[in-house]
């Protein structure tokens, strides 16, 4: 092999590993993909060491004990509206994401495993909302993917305590509307540990 023909090969290997990097960047898919690949190593798993659910109560002083009185308005998939309000009594499971958003895309596959485990369970609801409100994006979205989560869409301003700009978070209220979990970032969902801490937040009040 001459050296042109090295000099060439040598060029192609740059401009395919460039393009590698950039499509990492500036590619939702391609970024979700490598992601996934790091939550099937373990990485990327919620840290539910730093859920309060022994704090966590009514007549608590901490911020968290405040989140029974937030309010926050959505649309389901039909455009009935829904409030924070219409879920107490139930453990709800907020996950804020877009369609554009590699880190939304990566996690969204784990958290389809953890609903399709609590999907009949009357005393959990799981809330995905697509934080543009874009709808034909979102359900394209769910189509795409063969995912069944409830799609839900803002209709009202996020309560900052749930959301502050990070995509994604995710939220876990307690049945009196307590923030028990949250997470700002990927994550993980399709573990044992979130499934045993989602039923201990489904026992802590009848």
């Amino acid at each position: 092999m001459n050296t042109q023909t090295k000099n060439i090969m040598k060029k192609a290997s740059n401009i395919a590993f460039i393009g590698l990097i950039l499509s990492m960047i500036f590619v939702p898919e391609v970024k979700a993909n490598m992601q996934q690949g790091l939550m099937k190593l373990g990485f990327f798993n919620p840290d539910l060491k730093e859920s309060s659910l022994s704090t966590n109560l009514p007549n608590s002083n901490t911020e968290n004990a405040k989140a029974a009185n937030y309010k926050m308005n959505m649309l389901d998939q039909t455009g009935k509206k829904v409030s924070l309000e219409d879920l107490k009594g139930k453990v709800v499971f907020i996950n804020f994401w877009a369609t554009w958003c590699g880190p939304c895309i990566a996690e969204m596959p784990s958290i389809q495993k953890l609903y399709d485990r609590f999907k009949d369970n009357d005393e959990v609801v799981f809330v995905i909302l697509e934080a543009e409100g874009n709808k034909p994006k979102a359900t394209k979205f769910m189509e795409k993917r063969k995912l069944s989560l409830p799609v839900y869409y803002p209709a009202s301003d996020f309560p900052e305590e749930f959301f502050r700009g990070s995509l994604p978070t995710t939220v876990i209220l307690d049945k009196q509307g307590n923030i028990a979990h949250k997470t700002e970032g990927m994550a993980d969902y399709s573990g044992q540990d979130i499934v045993d801490f989602l039923n201990q937040v489904i026992a802590m009040h009848p």
